[in-house]
């Protein structure tokens, strides 16, 4: 496909790296040439140094020839304005936009949205994302990564195997003789940086990350499986109110109703409108890294700690803190910390500073705008290790070459890997004798460059 991508910060360089291998004839716009150099220097894409919202600059870029836009330029306006102009003169097809503001989200004002008003045919929310990726975690203690597919009745969860994890040096064939009653497929881990599509000899090693591809009715006893039994957290607490932190509350408050959930808020004004806007929340006014605060707090009972501020530092030193108020060790186990990382160098603290998670805000916008690049059929997909690999939801329409097609004679390249198939309201691990149908829901993962075979392979023509 043609894209155009305006915005060349972090999340306009990562999307245009990742769809340039994976293909796609990329054109990337920013006024910044300094940003501009660095795409030049860096990657095999078009780059123009200019105002997106020009329509001598989109002209430029080939606009009447994109099959899609895609505006994350820092401005909610800027973006907004972009889509604009690319439907109204060139009449570019499908158009994203990155939108931060909260009242701009209103549901009140979605009608605003549509052709004749304002034609922006998907808005990617980070803050609203992020809260939502949060609070699926949140459901999947043990978990590092929790990702709904086929209306939630099959989940992908990212599983860390530990020293304590039952199934480490087992064959996944033994693993399947072992729980024969788990409707779970391990399609692969990520070891040493690198991800491993898993075949039936295959073995898994302690500190692998595993992806496993589960009936979402079997979490519980999936994650038992792995030698995850923890609970889920019902006293949390959140530092930072903003955006991303407002909104996990908000969540929690409609849909877990044992939580007991409190934000440290620094600046009053902020404190006080959350304040007004939650009804189950306590929120406090204060500096999260004063002693005397997260005392008022109760940091000592807190299950989960939520370090959501804007400042990477404060986050880190938030998470580090709470090790100091556990008074026993062995309850220091049960606690579960997560940090806010914009600087992808800190990653590498994670281990030493003993926090259990670190949510990347570029990573999450990126994957939420990438699982509307696939073409037709495709529903969903989830990036991993930067758009490497994906996992991938599609139907089975009737052209497609996989109708009425056992599994084994399907002719599926190694790097396609079928992970569960939703039929009606059954979930199917499929096995090699597996037949399958038309409007079978499929949830697979394929590696980058086999994604136009998986878009072949269901027969998919339409944007």
């Amino acid at each position: 496909m043609n894209i155009i991508i305006c915005g060349a910060g972090k999340v306009g360089f990562t999307i245009a790296k990742i769809l340039s291998e994976q293909g796609h004839s990329i054109t990337i716009i920013d006024q910044s040439s300094d940003d501009i150099q660095k795409i030049d220097e860096t990657l095999d894409v078009k780059s123009i140094v200019g105002k997106a919202t020009y329509p001598s600059i989109l002209e430029k870029a080939n606009a009447s020839e994109a099959d899609m836009i895609i505006a994350v330029t820092r401005n909610d306006e800027i973006n907004m304005l972009i889509c604009q102009i690319a439907f109204s003169i060139f009449n570019v097809q499908k158009k994203i936009a990155r939108i931060r503001s909260q009242d701009y989200l209103n549901p009140k004002f979605t009608k605003v949205y549509n052709k004749e008003n304002l034609p922006i045919d998907v808005i990617i929310s980070p803050e609203i994302e992020i809260a939502k990726s949060i609070q699926r975690k949140l459901e999947a203690p043990g978990a590092l990564d929790n990702v709904p597919f086929a209306n939630n009745n099959i989940r992908l969860l990212e599983i860390l195997i530990n020293e304590k994890c039952p199934l480490k040096d087992i064959k996944i064939n033994e693993i399947t003789k072992k729980f024969p009653n788990l409707n779970a497929n391990i399609i692969g881990v990520i070891r040493n940086d690198k991800f491993v599509i898993i075949k039936k000899a295959s073995i898994m090693k302690e500190n692998d990350k595993a992806y496993v591809i589960i009936n979402a009715s079997q979490m519980k006893e999936t994650l038992i499986a792995f030698g995850h039994n923890e609970k889920i957290s019902n006293k949390i607490l959140i530092v930072g109110g903003g955006n991303i932190g407002f909104n996990l509350a908000k969540n929690l408050e409609e849909s877990f109703d044992s939580a007991r959930v409190k934000i440290i808020e620094k600046d009053k004004e902020r404190a006080e409108y959350i304040a007004s806007e939650l009804s189950d929340t306590i929120v406090i006014n204060g500096d999260a890294l004063d002693e005397e605060v997260l005392i008022e707090a109760n940091i000592d009972e807190a299950q989960t700690v939520l370090a959501l501020t804007n400042d990477d530092e404060d986050n880190l030193m938030v998470s580090v803190l709470v090790e100091k108020f556990v008074k026993d060790e062995s309850d220091l186990n049960e606690k579960r910390t997560m940090s806010l990382i914009n600087k992808p160098n800190y990653g590498l603290l994670q281990s030493s500073l003993k926090i259990d998670d670190f949510i990347d805000p570029r990573m999450n916008t990126v994957s939420s705008i990438l699982k509307h690049i696939h073409k037709g059929t495709i529903e969903n997909a989830y990036s991993i290790l930067n758009g490497e690999y994906e996992i991938i939801e599609a139907e089975i329409i009737e052209s497609s070459e996989l109708i009425n097609k056992e599994l084994k004679n399907s002719n599926l390249p190694d790097e396609i890997r079928i992970g569960a198939v939703l039929r009606g309201a059954d979930v199917v691990i499929p096995r090699s004798n597996f037949v399958f149908k038309k409007e079978d829901i499929v949830v697979l993962l394929a590696k980058k460059n086999f994604f136009n075979v998986v878009e072949n392979m269901f027969r998919i023509s339409s944007i």
